[in-house]
Protein backbone atom coordinates (compact mmCIF):
# COMPACT_ATOMS: atom_id res chain seq x y z
CA UNK A 1 0.00 0.00 0.00
CA UNK A 2 -0.16 5.69 0.55
CA UNK A 3 3.48 7.36 1.90
CA UNK A 4 5.50 10.01 0.10
CA UNK A 5 8.58 7.59 1.28
CA UNK A 6 8.34 5.33 -1.62
CA UNK A 7 5.71 4.88 -4.90
CA UNK A 8 4.48 1.82 -2.69
CA UNK A 9 1.35 1.59 -0.64
CA UNK A 10 0.19 -1.10 1.93
CA UNK A 11 -0.59 -4.08 0.27
CA UNK A 12 -4.68 -6.01 1.44
CA UNK A 13 -2.90 -8.77 3.05
CA UNK A 14 -5.16 -10.89 4.43
CA UNK A 15 -4.24 -12.69 7.69
CA UNK A 16 -6.02 -16.20 8.04
CA UNK A 17 -8.56 -16.69 10.81
CA UNK A 18 -7.87 -19.36 13.63
CA UNK A 19 -9.94 -21.57 12.27
CA UNK A 20 -8.83 -21.71 8.89
CA UNK A 21 -5.43 -22.20 10.82
CA UNK A 22 -6.50 -25.50 12.57
CA UNK A 23 -7.94 -26.45 9.15
CA UNK A 24 -4.54 -26.44 7.81
CA UNK A 25 -2.72 -27.93 10.03
CA UNK A 26 -5.53 -31.04 10.21
CA UNK A 27 -4.79 -31.13 6.36
CA UNK A 28 -0.75 -31.22 6.56
CA UNK A 29 -0.47 -27.81 4.79
CA UNK A 30 3.47 -27.74 3.15
CA UNK A 31 3.43 -24.13 3.98
CA UNK A 32 2.11 -24.33 7.49
CA UNK A 33 4.97 -22.36 8.94
CA UNK A 34 4.11 -19.23 6.80
CA UNK A 35 0.33 -19.10 8.32
CA UNK A 36 1.76 -19.47 11.28
CA UNK A 37 3.62 -16.47 11.47
CA UNK A 38 1.30 -14.47 9.75
CA UNK A 39 -1.37 -15.35 12.62
CA UNK A 40 0.84 -15.00 15.62
CA UNK A 41 1.67 -11.57 13.89
CA UNK A 42 -1.50 -10.43 13.49
CA UNK A 43 -2.39 -11.33 16.93
CA UNK A 44 0.75 -9.74 18.29
CA UNK A 45 -0.26 -6.11 17.02
CA UNK A 46 -3.88 -7.01 18.21
CA UNK A 47 -2.76 -7.43 21.42
CA UNK A 48 -0.33 -4.28 21.35
CA UNK A 49 -3.44 -1.83 20.55
CA UNK A 50 -5.22 0.49 22.68
CA UNK A 51 -8.97 2.03 22.22
CA UNK A 52 -8.01 5.48 21.02
CA UNK A 53 -10.44 7.27 23.79
CA UNK A 54 -8.90 6.35 26.93
CA UNK A 55 -4.76 6.97 25.22
CA UNK A 56 -6.25 10.02 24.16
CA UNK A 57 -7.26 11.36 27.14
CA UNK A 58 -4.15 9.61 29.25
CA UNK A 59 -2.42 12.95 30.21
CA UNK A 60 0.96 10.51 29.98
CA UNK A 61 0.75 10.41 26.45
CA UNK A 62 2.68 12.70 24.23
CA UNK A 63 1.11 15.97 23.07
CA UNK A 64 1.80 15.61 19.22
CA UNK A 65 0.62 12.07 19.04
CA UNK A 66 -2.87 12.86 21.27
CA UNK A 67 -3.45 15.22 18.03
CA UNK A 68 -2.80 13.13 15.51
CA UNK A 69 -4.97 10.48 17.15
CA UNK A 70 -8.17 12.84 17.07
CA UNK A 71 -7.59 14.26 13.89
CA UNK A 72 -7.64 10.66 12.69
CA UNK A 73 -10.71 10.18 14.49
CA UNK A 74 -11.90 13.39 12.35
CA UNK A 75 -10.79 11.39 9.13
CA UNK A 76 -12.61 8.21 10.41
CA UNK A 77 -15.72 9.94 10.65
CA UNK A 78 -15.37 11.73 7.50
CA UNK A 79 -14.59 8.08 5.68
CA UNK A 80 -18.17 7.43 6.76
CA UNK A 81 -20.10 9.65 6.47
CA UNK A 82 -19.13 11.67 2.95
CA UNK A 83 -17.12 8.68 1.12
CA UNK A 84 -19.89 6.35 2.64
CA UNK A 85 -16.69 3.82 3.96
CA UNK A 86 -17.53 1.12 6.26
CA UNK A 87 -18.90 2.18 9.59
CA UNK A 88 -17.10 -0.47 12.10
CA UNK A 89 -13.91 -1.41 14.28
CA UNK A 90 -11.58 -0.77 12.26
CA UNK A 91 -8.83 2.30 12.91
CA UNK A 92 -10.42 2.93 15.96
CA UNK A 93 -7.55 1.58 17.84
CA UNK A 94 -3.72 2.32 17.76
CA UNK A 95 -1.09 0.42 18.72
CA UNK A 96 2.70 1.31 18.43
CA UNK A 97 5.13 -1.63 16.90
CA UNK A 98 8.16 -0.35 17.86
CA UNK A 99 9.17 -0.77 14.17
CA UNK A 100 9.22 1.17 10.88
CA UNK A 101 6.85 -1.04 8.79
CA UNK A 102 4.15 -3.49 9.99
CA UNK A 103 5.06 -6.20 7.07
CA UNK A 104 7.76 -6.65 4.92
CA UNK A 105 7.04 -7.42 1.29
CA UNK A 106 8.58 -9.83 -1.58
CA UNK A 107 7.90 -9.40 -4.89
CA UNK A 108 9.88 -10.93 -7.66
CA UNK A 109 9.85 -11.12 -11.63
CA UNK A 110 12.06 -13.11 -14.32
CA UNK A 111 14.90 -10.88 -15.69
CA UNK A 112 12.71 -10.39 -18.85
CA UNK A 113 9.45 -9.86 -17.95
CA UNK A 114 7.47 -6.89 -15.86
CA UNK A 115 5.12 -10.12 -14.90
CA UNK A 116 5.24 -10.80 -10.77
CA UNK A 117 5.68 -13.69 -9.65
CA UNK A 118 2.62 -14.98 -7.42
CA UNK A 119 1.49 -16.63 -4.29
CA UNK A 120 -2.36 -18.18 -3.34
CA UNK A 121 -3.65 -18.57 -0.22
CA UNK A 122 -6.62 -19.86 0.90
CA UNK A 123 -9.70 -16.96 0.97
CA UNK A 124 -6.98 -14.26 -0.21
CA UNK A 125 -6.73 -15.85 -3.37
CA UNK A 126 -3.52 -15.69 -5.55
CA UNK A 127 -1.50 -12.36 -5.26
CA UNK A 128 1.38 -10.88 -6.59
CA UNK A 129 3.37 -10.54 -3.20
CA UNK A 130 4.33 -12.09 0.06
CA UNK A 131 4.05 -10.36 3.18
CA UNK A 132 6.28 -11.36 6.50
CA UNK A 133 5.78 -9.77 9.79
CA UNK A 134 9.95 -10.70 10.73
CA UNK A 135 12.03 -8.94 8.07
CA UNK A 136 14.63 -11.66 8.36
CA UNK A 137 12.37 -13.84 6.90
CA UNK A 138 11.30 -11.59 4.16
CA UNK A 139 15.27 -11.02 3.24
CA UNK A 140 15.47 -15.15 3.15
CA UNK A 141 13.27 -15.70 0.83
CA UNK A 142 14.29 -13.07 -1.60
CA UNK A 143 17.87 -14.49 -1.46
CA UNK A 144 16.27 -18.09 -2.73
CA UNK A 145 14.11 -16.48 -5.12
CA UNK A 146 17.23 -14.69 -6.39
CA UNK A 147 18.95 -17.53 -6.18
CA UNK A 148 16.42 -19.35 -8.85
CA UNK A 149 17.18 -16.39 -11.24
CA UNK A 150 14.71 -13.85 -10.46
CA UNK A 151 14.84 -10.22 -9.76
CA UNK A 152 13.52 -9.69 -6.55
CA UNK A 153 12.52 -6.50 -4.18
CA UNK A 154 11.75 -6.67 -0.41
CA UNK A 155 9.87 -3.02 1.24
CA UNK A 156 8.27 -2.33 4.24
CA UNK A 157 4.24 -1.58 3.90
CA UNK A 158 3.02 0.76 6.41
CA UNK A 159 -0.25 -0.52 6.87
CA UNK A 160 -2.56 -3.31 5.54
CA UNK A 161 -6.21 -4.43 5.74
CA UNK A 162 -7.83 -7.50 6.78
CA UNK A 163 -10.44 -6.84 4.44
CA UNK A 164 -12.96 -6.51 7.68
CA UNK A 165 -12.41 -10.39 8.41
CA UNK A 166 -11.01 -9.08 12.28
CA UNK A 167 -13.34 -6.46 12.84
CA UNK A 168 -15.27 -8.64 15.41
CA UNK A 169 -12.40 -8.17 17.00
CA UNK A 170 -10.84 -4.59 17.28
CA UNK A 171 -10.64 -4.21 13.20
CA UNK A 172 -7.42 -2.88 11.91
CA UNK A 173 -5.67 -0.36 14.21
CA UNK A 174 -3.72 2.73 13.48
CA UNK A 175 -0.18 2.10 13.85
CA UNK A 176 2.93 3.79 14.29
CA UNK A 177 4.10 3.07 10.91
CA UNK A 178 2.09 5.87 9.80
CA UNK A 179 0.15 7.80 12.32
CA UNK A 180 2.51 10.79 11.97
CA UNK A 181 2.35 11.60 8.10
CA UNK A 182 1.04 14.75 6.79
CA UNK A 183 -2.41 15.10 7.73
CA UNK A 184 -3.20 14.51 3.69
CA UNK A 185 -1.18 11.20 3.32
CA UNK A 186 -3.16 10.07 6.58
CA UNK A 187 -6.24 10.54 5.09
CA UNK A 188 -4.91 8.69 2.30
CA UNK A 189 -4.10 5.57 4.40
CA UNK A 190 -7.31 5.45 5.70
CA UNK A 191 -8.97 5.38 3.05
CA UNK A 192 -7.03 3.57 0.76
CA UNK A 193 -7.05 0.85 3.53
CA UNK A 194 -11.05 1.08 4.42
CA UNK A 195 -11.39 0.68 0.63
CA UNK A 196 -10.59 -2.94 0.99
CA UNK A 197 -13.00 -3.60 3.19
CA UNK A 198 -15.99 -2.13 0.66
CA UNK A 199 -14.49 -4.56 -2.21
CA UNK A 200 -12.21 -7.40 -2.58
CA UNK A 201 -12.03 -9.10 -6.30
CA UNK A 202 -9.92 -12.51 -5.66
CA UNK A 203 -7.17 -13.18 -7.72
CA UNK A 204 -7.18 -9.67 -9.24
CA UNK A 205 -4.36 -7.38 -7.39
CA UNK A 206 -4.65 -4.60 -9.83
CA UNK A 207 -8.31 -4.05 -9.52
CA UNK A 208 -8.09 -4.31 -5.71
CA UNK A 209 -5.44 -1.78 -5.87
CA UNK A 210 -6.53 0.87 -8.37
CA UNK A 211 -9.60 0.97 -6.75
CA UNK A 212 -8.40 1.70 -3.55
CA UNK A 213 -6.01 4.56 -4.87
CA UNK A 214 -9.06 5.68 -6.67
CA UNK A 215 -10.86 6.36 -3.35
CA UNK A 216 -7.59 7.17 -1.53
CA UNK A 217 -7.28 9.96 -4.15
CA UNK A 218 -10.40 11.51 -4.72
CA UNK A 219 -11.29 11.65 -0.88
CA UNK A 220 -8.17 12.89 0.34
CA UNK A 221 -8.68 15.79 -1.97
CA UNK A 222 -12.28 16.36 -0.69
CA UNK A 223 -10.92 16.26 3.12
CA UNK A 224 -8.26 18.51 2.35
CA UNK A 225 -10.28 20.67 0.41
CA UNK A 226 -12.81 20.75 3.15
CA UNK A 227 -11.02 20.11 6.33
CA UNK A 228 -7.64 21.13 6.07
CA UNK A 229 -5.85 24.36 7.13
CA UNK A 230 -3.88 26.43 4.48
CA UNK A 231 -0.51 25.34 5.55
CA UNK A 232 -1.94 21.39 4.98
CA UNK A 233 -3.56 22.35 2.12
CA UNK A 234 -0.18 23.66 0.45
CA UNK A 235 1.88 20.80 1.34
CA UNK A 236 -0.73 18.33 0.24
CA UNK A 237 -0.51 19.99 -2.95
CA UNK A 238 3.56 19.60 -2.67
CA UNK A 239 3.37 15.91 -2.60
CA UNK A 240 0.24 15.30 -4.69
CA UNK A 241 2.85 17.31 -7.69
CA UNK A 242 5.75 15.14 -6.81
CA UNK A 243 3.82 12.22 -6.68
CA UNK A 244 2.19 12.94 -10.28
CA UNK A 245 5.38 13.40 -11.64
CA UNK A 246 6.84 10.70 -10.59
CA UNK A 247 4.31 8.39 -11.06
CA UNK A 248 4.55 9.76 -14.73
CA UNK A 249 8.20 8.59 -14.81
CA UNK A 250 8.10 5.14 -13.98
CA UNK A 251 4.81 4.31 -15.69
CA UNK A 252 7.00 5.96 -19.27
CA UNK A 253 9.50 3.36 -17.70
CA UNK A 254 7.63 0.62 -17.78
CA UNK A 255 6.48 1.14 -21.06
CA UNK A 256 10.33 0.96 -22.18
CA UNK A 257 10.84 -1.80 -20.30
CA UNK A 258 7.58 -3.70 -21.67
CA UNK A 259 8.16 -2.77 -25.60
CA UNK A 260 11.87 -4.11 -24.80
CA UNK A 261 10.71 -7.06 -23.42
CA UNK A 262 8.20 -7.79 -26.41
CA UNK A 263 10.80 -7.37 -29.13
CA UNK A 264 12.58 -9.77 -27.20
CA UNK A 265 10.19 -12.49 -27.66
CA UNK A 266 9.19 -11.70 -31.59
CA UNK A 267 10.59 -14.03 -34.25
CA UNK A 268 13.33 -11.80 -35.50
CA UNK A 269 14.79 -10.67 -31.64
CA UNK A 270 17.24 -8.55 -31.16
CA UNK A 271 20.51 -10.42 -29.51
CA UNK A 272 20.60 -11.05 -26.11
CA UNK A 273 23.24 -8.47 -25.76
CA UNK A 274 21.86 -5.98 -27.33
CA UNK A 275 18.63 -6.53 -25.01
CA UNK A 276 20.48 -6.49 -21.98
CA UNK A 277 22.19 -3.00 -22.98
CA UNK A 278 18.82 -1.46 -23.73
CA UNK A 279 17.82 -2.72 -20.48
CA UNK A 280 20.45 -1.08 -18.97
CA UNK A 281 20.26 2.30 -20.83
CA UNK A 282 16.43 2.55 -19.96
CA UNK A 283 17.42 1.96 -16.18
CA UNK A 284 20.24 4.82 -16.43
CA UNK A 285 17.96 7.00 -18.06
CA UNK A 286 15.29 6.37 -15.41
CA UNK A 287 17.80 7.42 -12.35
CA UNK A 288 19.10 10.73 -14.27
CA UNK A 289 15.52 11.79 -15.43
CA UNK A 290 15.17 11.57 -11.24
CA UNK A 291 17.80 13.41 -10.57
CA UNK A 292 16.08 16.14 -13.00
CA UNK A 293 13.01 15.77 -11.14
CA UNK A 294 14.70 16.13 -7.63
CA UNK A 295 16.57 19.30 -8.55
CA UNK A 296 13.55 20.91 -9.71
CA UNK A 297 12.16 20.02 -6.52
CA UNK A 298 14.84 21.20 -4.90
CA UNK A 299 14.48 24.51 -6.90
CA UNK A 300 10.62 24.85 -6.01
CA UNK A 301 11.21 24.08 -2.28
CA UNK A 302 14.17 26.23 -1.49
CA UNK A 303 16.60 23.23 -0.41
CA UNK A 304 17.68 19.98 -1.41
CA UNK A 305 15.94 17.99 0.85
CA UNK A 306 12.60 16.09 0.01
CA UNK A 307 9.74 15.24 2.55
CA UNK A 308 10.62 12.05 4.02
CA UNK A 309 13.85 11.05 2.07
CA UNK A 310 11.70 11.68 -1.33
CA UNK A 311 11.91 8.22 -3.66
CA UNK A 312 16.21 7.51 -3.26
CA UNK A 313 16.05 4.32 -2.23
CA UNK A 314 13.18 2.46 -4.16
CA UNK A 315 15.04 4.45 -7.50
CA UNK A 316 18.23 3.23 -6.07
CA UNK A 317 17.04 -0.69 -6.12
CA UNK A 318 14.38 -0.38 -8.96
CA UNK A 319 14.25 -3.97 -10.79
CA UNK A 320 11.61 -5.43 -12.53
CA UNK A 321 9.71 -6.71 -9.84
CA UNK A 322 9.03 -2.77 -8.13
CA UNK A 323 7.81 -2.24 -11.56
CA UNK A 324 5.36 -4.70 -12.06
CA UNK A 325 4.54 -4.01 -8.01
CA UNK A 326 3.93 -0.06 -8.99
CA UNK A 327 1.82 -0.87 -11.89
CA UNK A 328 -1.29 -2.88 -10.03
CA UNK A 329 -1.63 0.68 -8.29
CA UNK A 330 -1.53 2.69 -11.39
CA UNK A 331 -2.82 1.10 -14.72
CA UNK A 332 -6.56 0.83 -14.01
CA UNK A 333 -6.53 4.52 -11.57
CA UNK A 334 -7.53 6.81 -14.06
CA UNK A 335 -10.33 4.55 -15.53
CA UNK A 336 -12.27 4.48 -11.60
CA UNK A 337 -11.67 7.78 -11.57
CA UNK A 338 -13.98 8.01 -14.62
CA UNK A 339 -16.16 5.67 -13.81
CA UNK A 340 -16.64 7.79 -10.46
CA UNK A 341 -17.48 11.28 -12.48
CA UNK A 342 -19.71 9.37 -14.26
CA UNK A 343 -21.57 8.15 -11.16
CA UNK A 344 -21.26 10.82 -8.89
CA UNK A 345 -23.62 13.26 -11.74
CA UNK A 346 -26.53 14.72 -9.78
CA UNK A 347 -25.21 13.32 -6.77
CA UNK A 348 -23.57 14.72 -3.67
CA UNK A 349 -21.76 13.27 -0.30
CA UNK A 350 -22.01 9.74 0.54
CA UNK A 351 -25.06 8.83 -2.28
CA UNK A 352 -22.48 9.83 -5.30
CA UNK A 353 -19.76 6.95 -3.63
CA UNK A 354 -22.67 4.78 -2.59
CA UNK A 355 -23.51 4.67 -6.98
CA UNK A 356 -19.79 4.43 -7.40
CA UNK A 357 -19.39 1.27 -5.18
CA UNK A 358 -22.42 -0.19 -6.77
CA UNK A 359 -20.89 0.00 -9.88
CA UNK A 360 -17.57 -1.18 -9.65
CA UNK A 361 -19.24 -4.44 -7.45
CA UNK A 362 -21.01 -4.57 -11.43
CA UNK A 363 -17.40 -4.51 -12.77
CA UNK A 364 -16.08 -6.82 -10.24
CA UNK A 365 -19.05 -9.81 -11.47
CA UNK A 366 -17.44 -9.46 -14.74
CA UNK A 367 -14.88 -11.86 -16.19
CA UNK A 368 -11.04 -10.36 -15.50
CA UNK A 369 -10.65 -9.33 -18.75
CA UNK A 370 -13.94 -7.94 -19.76
CA UNK A 371 -13.73 -5.44 -16.42
CA UNK A 372 -10.22 -4.71 -17.49
CA UNK A 373 -11.68 -3.41 -21.07
CA UNK A 374 -14.06 -1.52 -19.37
CA UNK A 375 -11.65 0.76 -17.24
CA UNK A 376 -9.01 1.05 -20.15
Amino acid sequence: MPSPVAPKHGHAVLRLPFALLIALVLTGCADLGYYVQSVTGHLEMMRASTSIDPLHDDPHTPQQLRDRLALSQRIRRFAVTDLALPDNASYRRYADLKRRAVVWNVVAAPPWSLTLKTWCFPVAGCVGYRGYFDETEARALATQLRADGLEVSVYGVPAYSTLGWMNWAGGDPLLNTFIHYPEGELARMVFHELAHQVLYVKDDTRFNESFATAVERIGSARWMAQHASAQARAEFAALESRRAQFRALTRSTRRALEALYQDGEAAEAPPAEARLARKTQVMQDFRAQYVALKTAWAADSGGPTLPFGGYDAWVASANNASFGARASYDDLVAGFEALFERESQGATGALAWQRFYASVKHLAELPRQQRIDALQ
